[in-house]
């Protein structure tokens, strides 16, 4: 993640926005999943490092922190009879479809969010609050 903001920052402008990728994870701890823990909570410190960084030439960075998301690779990656109740830890009680993420990025990507810089936005329907 360093070395490819690193070689595209030449290339971005005012008014851009970087758009970065953590988890709900990173907030709440995996006893199972630490590297990926320690992974998903360094995006966040780069995030707010960078969009400090970046902020008087007027480029955003953001990072989203999801929840559970029903994709292809969550069945191969659970053991079968966890499937049923995956999502349910959440306040909503149920994991999220792709699309249900899909508008958080085109919010940070678009003007919309010209104020918004060095946020992580949680949409993991209320699994963690704060």
């Amino acid at each position: 993640m360093f070395y490819l903001t690193k070689e595209v920052l030449p290339f971005l402008k005012s008014g851009d926005s970087i758009i970065n990728l953590s988890s709900i994870t990173a907030f709440y701890g995996d006893p199972q999943l630490i590297d990926y823990v320690t992974t998903k909570c360094a995006i966040v410190g780069f995030t707010r490092a960078l969009a400090r960084n970046l902020a008087l030439k007027n480029i955003r960075v953001n990072a989203i922190a999801p929840g559970f998301f029903w994709t292809p690779l969550q069945p191969a990656c659970w053991v079968k009879e966890k499937i049923p109740s995956l999502g349910s830890d959440a306040a909503m009680a149920r994991g999220a479809m792709p699309y249900e993420l899909a508008p958080t990025f085109v919010f940070l990507a678009s003007d919309d969010s010209s104020y918004v810089t060095g946020q992580v936005i949680h949409n993991n329907g209320g699994q963690v609050m704060g």
